[in-house]
Formats: structure tokens, sequence, C-alpha cells
């Protein structure tokens, strides 16, 4: 066998994702986070040269045992690029560092970062014989889990909130899934996911802490290695949910596994959040002015009035926060707020400056960068990487409010 999982709660060790499955993504213990272990992982870098796809080239480094079973559109392999007018950014204010941004709006699926949690996804439930699956969704998950198990040739249903936009509706539609809109808010898709999930015995996404999920998007830091040449000292990105930074932290692990003695760091963490929905942000700054009390982690509240126009970053009800924020302040990190009425602003300076335009979550985590400069928590030498969430083809709102109408 080449993986087994492991509960995070009681250590219980699960088969295979064929057992995972049978007992509805949870270990008898109840917890329903477990984490993939690979039996024997092989050296690190992978032999041959760098394909389109994350799960081919990764394949050694992923829970896949037959490669035919691979669902890809060429993802994950996206372009790490040095943008140097963030570094001119840092320097007038005397900070000499190197800024890369990861591009995926250049992943092929649905040109997000959750193409390779989808395509993770796809395989893993193909090899297994899964015939239909659902999740909630704001809108990324749910075009990108539609596309690529619509080509696995698995049914997908997308519970979505009432505010998602039609343009994501339109994509799922498109490639003959299915989207139920609640009349509520995100609590209420999730609500109505989980009881098709328990009345129709259909299999449903595992949510942040998802081991598919973790697995696709911890391979972010061995791209940091292949492209960077070394690991960012800062890591940055927009947060919702938070199983990025989870995932960066399992494939450090994992890393260090492969690479014993190796002089390799966590970097730290900031992560963004804007100020229409931004509880993460608002637990982070209470805990800091107390001083990290016993316990501090497991004080966050939901945000009850959210006026926010980036559903996809809408997470009203930060549930992983206790597993999120103790990373953050383990990396010297922290967590950053922006002001979302300025985003258009920062997407002119990007468009002017770079020739790209990127969608609003992603110029959460732009603008956070700024603000971090401002704040001092970029330090001379640092080596930054913004990983941004997703390109503007489905954000005309956003579109237009930084280009103009035509």
């Amino acid at each position: 066998m080449k993986y087994q999982l492991r509960c995070k709660k009681c250590g219980k060790v699960i088969n295979d994702f064929a057992t995972w499955f049978q007992q509805d993504q949870k270990c008898e213990c109840g917890s329903d986070y477990a984490e993939v272990e690979y039996l024997e992982l092989p050296p690190f870098p992978p032999q041959g040269q760098a394909t389109d796809s994350f799960q081919d080239y990764y394949f050694d480094f992923l829970p896949l045992t037959h490669r035919e079973n691979v669902v890809s559109f060429g993802e994950g392999m996206v372009a790490i690029e040095r943008w140097q007018h963030l570094e001119a950014a840092a320097k007038a204010m005397g900070i000499d560092c190197e800024v890369y941004v990861c591009r995926n709006d250049q992943n092929r699926g649905s040109g997000t970062f959750k193409d390779i949690s989808a395509a993770m996804a796809a395989s893993v439930l193909k090899e297994q014989g899964v015939k239909e699956y659902c999740l909630a969704s704001t809108g990324n998950a749910g075009t990108a889990f539609a596309t690529y198990l619509a080509k696995a040739g698995i049914a997908f249903t997308q519970f979505a909130p009432s505010f998602i936009d039609a343009d994501s509706v339109e994509t799922i539609r498109r490639v003959g899934q299915k989207v139920v809109v609640s009349t509520g808010g995100y609590g209420d898709a999730k609500a109505e996911a989980a009881g098709f999930h328990k009345n129709h015995h259909v299999l449903i996404s595992g949510g942040n802490t998802d081991p598919l999920r973790i697995e696709s998007k911890r391979t972010l830091v061995f791209e940091c290695l292949r492209q960077m040449g070394c690991l960012p000292t800062v890591y940055m990105q927009a947060v919702a949910g938070g199983t990025s930074p989870l995932a960066f932290e399992k494939g450090f692990r994992d890393l260090c596994e492969m690479m014993p003695g190796g002089d390799y760091q966590l970097p730290r963490m900031m992560l963004v959040q804007q100020d229409e929905c931004d509880p993460m942000v608002t637990a982070w700054e209470k805990a800091t002015a107390a001083g990290f009390p016993e316990g501090w982690e497991q004080q966050y509240e939901a945000k009850k009035d959210m006026h926010t126009r980036i559903g996809i970053l809408t997470a009203a009800n930060p549930g992983n926060y206790p597993l999120v924020a103790p990373l953050v302040k383990r990396t010297e990190g922290t967590f950053i707020r922006v002001k979302e009425s300025e985003l258009p602003q920062y997407g002119r300076t990007m468009l002017k400056e770079q020739n790209v335009l990127l969608g609003p979550a992603s110029m959460v985590c732009y603008a956070g960068y700024y603000e971090a400069l401002r704040q001092g928590h970029i330090h001379n030498g640092d080596k930054v990487l913004l990983n941004t969430g997703e390109g503007c083809d489905r954000s005309k709102w956003f579109n237009e409010e930084v280009r103009g109408k035509d």
C-alpha cells in the first residue's frame, strides 16, 4: 500500500480512501479530520521533466495508485512570477526583498486555485468508483469540482448561497452538472448539502480539512523549490476557510521527511481578509490585545452583518480558525485587514504595472501585501510569496469597476 490515513484526534489508522469513504469520511472515534501518511515517500525532486499536470509530475507523492485514473486539464504547474513593481514598492520604504506571485488564474480547469483540489478529488473518486458527489460552495470550488467531476463521469450537485454570481451558475450548468441555489446564505447552503448527503447517501466534500484538498494544495511547497529554488520566508493569501495554509504546513512536513537535514523553515503566514468579512482578523486582534491567554484560539465569533461583494471569500463563521490561527502564531505571522472599497484602486495599479487583472479575491491578497509593508511585517531579505486565488473572468462587476464600462 502506498499510503494510509491517520485520525488527527485519536491517531487511529484508516487503511485507505476506500475505507475512509465507507466510514462516511469519519474515524471510528467520530472525528472527521484525518491526514494522509505515505508509507515511503520517494526522493525529492521527481525524476523527469515537469509536465502541465501536478498529478502527472507528482504522482509518486500523491494518494493515487493507477495513473489511468488521473483527471486533469493541465493544472497546478502554474508560473510563480517575480513581480518587480511589488519589490519597488518595498524599496521605496527602505526594504530590500523579493516578491513572487503564484498565478493560479492560469490553471486550465476553471482558472482558480481550487482546480488542483478538484483534480485530486476527481481522480481519487474515480479510482474508488464513486458515482455521485456534492458540496456547498460560494463559487470557485463549485465551478472547479463541476468541471473536473464532469470529465471523470461523476454526477455533481453544488449547493450555493443566494448571492452566488450568475456566471458561476452558468459555468456549472454548462458542463452538465446541477446547482441548487439556496434562499439563504452560505450556512443555509451547507445545511442543505448536508441534508442531501444524509438523505440520498451521496458522498460530500469534507470541507477545509478534507485530505483530498490538503494533499493537492501541499504541492505548492514543491513548486516553490522547483521554480524559486527555495521556500519563501513570507506566505500571503486571502483567507476564508484556510485550507491552503494548513496544506502548505503539511507539504513542509513531507518535504522534511523526504529531505532530512535540509535547512528548511516554515514561512511567516500572513493571511488577509477584507473589512466586510473579517472574522478571523477580528478574533486575532482580540487575542493579540489580551496577550494570547489560554484557549485564545477558541475565541472567535461569526460576523453577523456582511456586505461583501466577494462571494468566494464569504465565510462569516470562521470554523477553521482554531487550526489556522495557531499556525499563524507559531510562524510569527499575522492576520491583515484591507478595505474592500479600495480593491478597484489596487486593480488599476496591477493593470498598469503588470498588464494583468486578477479577480477580487486575488486582489485582497495583493492589497494585503501593501498593507503588510505599511505595518512593518515585511523585512529586509524576505522572499515573499503571494498565493493568488482566481482570474477575473467570473467577476464582471470588478472588471468594470477597474477598467470602466465599455
